[in-house]
């Protein structure tokens, strides 16, 4: 084998893996899209459908695992930091489709007894999960920072709704009789985690583009942390 062929195997596998990634988020937000699906019309096809994406997302994790290892020997720093991108990545989808598996299975459970608002509410967290997970593929696709600052900010949402759910079910200060609160506490909470799994695919993002961790420059001032990344972002652009 001549020197030219051997120093171009570990860029085709870094675009493999990369392309393998890029593929993963594309089943987690179908996934989440079938959940969305499956809780507002209680239809059993969708929900279903989630256990093939987890077994698909399953098999690409491994399939990273394997191809970084085998990659990252030998590659300069620009490709190392995308690879490892692509492993933390892959992890991370395959979280998410684990959640939301466990959504599918309580939502088959309870999928006629739900309440409208209960299950308009679970929707809405899955659909803006669905949003979270487009966003963060084209934002590593394109290497664009605005839509990791997207997905960050759509946590906050995210929040919200698991709150009020909670106050729904938990505190229920107007003493309705609700039903199932077991299973939709615990699927609301599912889902925050995912979404909470989608804002580490931003924060990954940024510190691709970067070098620098999110969570870090939270800690260096109280400031929004979108905020404070576009404030580095502007500092670091007027310097050069």
């Amino acid at each position: 084998m001549n020197a030219a062929a051997s120093s171009d195997m570990p860029q085709a596998s870094a675009q493999q893996m990369r392309e393998l990634t890029l593929r993963g988020c594309e089943i987690a937000r179908r996934a989440a899209a079938a959940a969305a699906l499956g809780i507002a019309t209680g239809a059993a096809e969708p929900l279903e459908a989630v256990r093939g994406y987890e077994e698909d997302l399953d098999s690409l994790d491994r399939q990273v695992n394997e191809g970084v290892t085998a990659a990252i020997p030998g590659v300069g720093e620009g490709e190392a930091r995308e690879l490892l991108s692509c492993l933390k990545f892959i992890l991370e989808l395959e979280r998410i489709g684990d959640l939301l598996l466990n959504v599918a299975n309580r939502a088959r459970a309870v999928a006629t007894r739900i309440e409208p608002q209960d299950a308009s509410d679970l929707k809405h967290m899955a659909v803006l999960l669905q949003q979270m997970l487009s966003d963060a593929l084209i934002a590593f696709r394109d290497r664009d920072l605005q839509r990791a600052l997207a997905v960050l900010r759509a946590d906050a949402e995210m929040d919200r709704l698991r709150n009020l759910m909670f106050v729904r079910h938990i505190d229920n200060p107007e003493h309705h009789v609700c039903q199932e609160s077991f299973h939709l506490v615990f699927m609301t909470q599912t889902l925050e985690r995912a979404g909470d799994h989608a804002k580490n695919l931003a924060e990954e993002v940024c510190h691709l583009l970067t070098g620098r961790s999110v969570r870090h420059l939270l800690r260096a001032a109280d400031k929004p942390f979108e905020e404070m990344f576009v404030d580095y972002m502007r500092r670091q652009s007027a310097k050069r």
